[in-house]
């Protein structure tokens, strides 16, 4: 089955490139294309499509408040941002409004075709060096030392707690079952319940309020 796509880009240039890259790709039917934000709107009201491929710098309305309408109106289509910029500025106001996936537009075609397919599946979409900014900004205040005794964060359960410090080790659904020896609905159960508890919205707020929460340790953290 197609991931049906609209492609969301103020630069009719860049717009059409990206629409004509998109229609060589395996598992991805472009069904519109949009100048600015709120053009994107309106066709996913309109067309309701799996993903938008979302610009942040347009016109009228820019990416973020799209984005945020989008979610807000139309949860079951997701956004992954295609931009030229991984700042900070740019990166975590975006994921705060709810995209799952945030690519800078050097990305490859296969590249896209994962990060759509992620989304899709419930993952995050993040390119590599999107992943280590948000590591960067994760481990640049570091987390509080754990709480004593039992009581575990937000009510979450024993099990609860498994699945999310294995999702701060970037394990998928399929690796979290395999490791605990359940079924992947189980571990999606989980997951959504978790994400209820905790008040995340997707794998990358999870794994920040692992590490803040000292739940789980960042890559390459010096354990004494």
């Amino acid at each position: 089955m197609n991931a049906r796509v609209v492609v969301a880009d103020d630069q009719s240039v860049v717009r059409e490139g990206i629409v004509m890259l998109l229609g060589l790709l395996p598992g991805i039917e472009v069904v519109g294309s949009a100048k600015d934000g709120e053009e994107a709107v309106a066709l996913v009201a309109e067309l309701a499509p799996d993903v938008v491929l979302m610009d942040l710098r347009m016109p009228r309305c820019d990416g973020v408040e799209a984005t945020r309408r989008i979610r807000k109106d139309h949860p079951g289509t997701q956004v992954v941002v295609l931009t030229t910029f991984a700042d900070d500025e740019s990166l975590f106001p975006a994921l705060q409004a709810g995209a799952r996936g945030y690519l800078t537009k050097d990305a490859g075609g296969e590249e896209i075709v994962r990060a759509v397919q992620a989304v899709l599946s419930g993952e995050a979409g993040l390119s590599p060096s999107v992943q280590r900014r948000l590591l960067e900004r994760v481990t640049m205040d570091p987390p509080p030392s754990p709480a004593s005794g039992p009581q575990l964060p937000d009510s979450l359960t024993p099990r609860e707690l498994e699945v999310l410090v294995l999702i701060a080790e970037g394990l998928s659904n399929t690796e979290i079952a395999r490791r605990l020896h359940i079924s992947q609905a189980t571990v999606k159960s989980h997951i959504n319940n978790l994400f209820a508890k905790t008040g995340v919205r997707d794998r990358a707020q999870a794994v920040r309020y692992a590490y803040v929460r000292g739940l789980a340790q960042p890559p390459g953290s010096a354990v004494t």
